[in-house]
């Protein structure tokens, strides 16, 4: 597991970061160190964390599949990593933070629909000063955001 490139890969958030740069989207932060969770991207002035979730990783619905050797490792490391997100998740919402969570298999498959809604997320927090949660679905967050 030494191998697995936590941050920085290109499938993922090189590629959503260049789209972000050629559709003019400005006002982000990679990697936020200061923060909770690490999320990807940041936008500080709007106070709005985006993580780009790895679909093995975070157990997505769709595409995880559960390996065959040590089933109950990763079944236990899996819950685990849904557990901290959910932790984080309801951390920097309560300071203020609106969460975006989008699963690699969306930022992959249709990534200008990834960027808009993080875009669409933008707007509304212009109007509103509440942190609420935009996330994929899944047992642990709702499909669309939430007050």
């Amino acid at each position: 597991m030494r191998a697995v490139r936590s941050r920085d890969t290109r499938s993922t958030e090189r590629h959503f970061r260049a789209i972000l740069v050629a559709k003019g989207v400005r006002g982000w932060r990679y990697h936020a160190s200061n923060l909770l969770g690490r999320p990807d991207l940041t936008f500080p002035r709007k106070r709005i964390a985006v993580f780009l979730d790895g679909c093995f990783w975070h157990g997505c619905p769709r595409c995880y599949r559960e390996p065959k050797s040590r089933p109950a490792y990763w079944r236990r490391k899996i819950a685990m990593n849904k557990s901290r997100d959910l932790r984080t998740v309801r951390a920097l919402t309560k300071d203020g933070w609106t969460v975006v969570r989008l699963w690699e298999h969306e930022v992959r498959d249709n990534p200008l629909t990834s960027l808009a809604t993080i875009v669409r997320e933008l707007g509304r927090r212009s109007k509103s000063g509440k942190g609420k949660l935009c996330g994929h679905v899944d047992d642990r967050f709702s499909s669309r955001c939430i007050s």
